[in-house]
């Protein structure tokens, strides 16, 4: 297991390596003009002390730009590595220091959504495949076709149509409410808990569709297995044979898919995000790639392919981990 996980992080470092090559590339061959823009917009800010040109230079030496392609990324690169990326130009903070601050409202928002779907959409999924071809299986098949097809837009515009807008349950966006500073602790908390319900409900509707598949399709597979037909012929409860034998080799392919997600509750939800102005990871990403801060979209594209690459190598692990058939080497 260790050898093969040392294998693996190597690999993932030389991919790492070459997809934040191509990131780079694309950066620096962006036809638009960001760095004239961003430029443009410092040198008339009241009070600086620098012109148009000297920001131009400033802005292309942090990134390396004024040096050849590779030459550029490798300086780029060795100062990525120190946890050095710059200052964004957007939110003129150092990049690390804004991702500390948004960083944490978009995992509280992301791993309440994430309990919730596991908890919704496993039970669902066993219980669709136990009742086969009946209305239970029908009507949850249906709910997860919807929360497959629905795109993230329009659930979240549905949402807050119905509940913000006509029944005035909760604000249409926004983190805190108008009397937020009037408050005490527990009322800014709960203040601030009401904003993430519809959120959260998003998320969740969006994410347990595939998930509630997975888990029909993956226990009707097992129901249909030997030893099931064994248990049964054996006399056990039917309820032993699915809590027991069926539940737990059910399973098995479910937490690889679980566990692989899990990183994703660091990368932020950024449709979702945006949509309801929570002002997390994604909703800071977004307006950094619309507004043309290199430097932070760097960063966000370097830290979602880290995830990406540590949850594919998570899976292979977890998927070993559960199932003593299965031998890494």
């Amino acid at each position: 297991m260790l050898k093969f996980t040392i294998k693996r992080l190597l690999y993932c470092t030389l991919i790492l390596f070459v997809v934040m090559f191509v990131i780079y590339t694309l950066m620096v061959n962006l036809p638009s003009g960001y760095i004239e823009k961003q430029a443009r917009m410092l040198s008339m800010q009241p009070g600086t002390q620098k012109s148009f040109d000297q920001w131009v230079a400033e802005m292309e030496v942090n990134l390396g730009m004024d040096k050849g392609l590779f030459e550029g990324y490798f300086t780029w690169l060795k100062n990525a590595v120190s946890g050095d990326f710059g200052d964004s130009w957007n939110w003129t903070v150092p990049v690390t220091e804004k991702f500390q601050d948004v960083i944490w409202y978009s995992f509280i928002l992301s791993s309440i959504a994430f309990v919730l779907e596991v908890a919704i959409a496993i039970p669902l999924g066993i219980l669709a495949a136990k009742k086969q071809y009946s209305l239970t299986d029908y009507t949850i098949s249906v709910v997860a076709l919807v929360g497959i097809s629905m795109p993230t837009f329009f659930l979240a515009s549905l949402l807050k149509l119905v509940f913000a807008a006509e029944l005035n349950w909760f604000d249409i966006g926004g983190m805190e409410g108008r009397n937020f500073a009037q408050l005490d602790a527990f009322g800014q908390f709960l203040d601030i808990s009401k904003h993430m319900v519809l959120p959260v409900i998003t998320l969740t509707i969006i994410g347990i569709g595939g998930l509630m598949r997975y888990t029909r399709t993956n226990t009707l597979e097992v129901l249909n297995a030997d030893y099931i037909r064994t248990a049964r012929a054996k006399g056990l409860s039917e309820k032993r044979v699915i809590g027991y034998h069926a539940f737990r080799n059910t399973l098995i392919p479910i937490v690889t898919i679980v566990g692989g997600s899990l990183p994703g509750l660091f990368s932020g939800a950024l449709i979702t995000e945006t949509l309801f102005d929570i002002r997390g990871i994604g909703f800071v990403s977004y307006h950094s790639m619309v507004n043309g801060d290199i430097p932070f979209t760097m960063f966000y594209l370097a830290f979602s392919s880290i995830l990406i690459l540590l949850g594919t190598l998570m899976s292979d692990i977890l998927y070993a981990v559960v199932d003593p058939r299965v031998r890494l080497n």
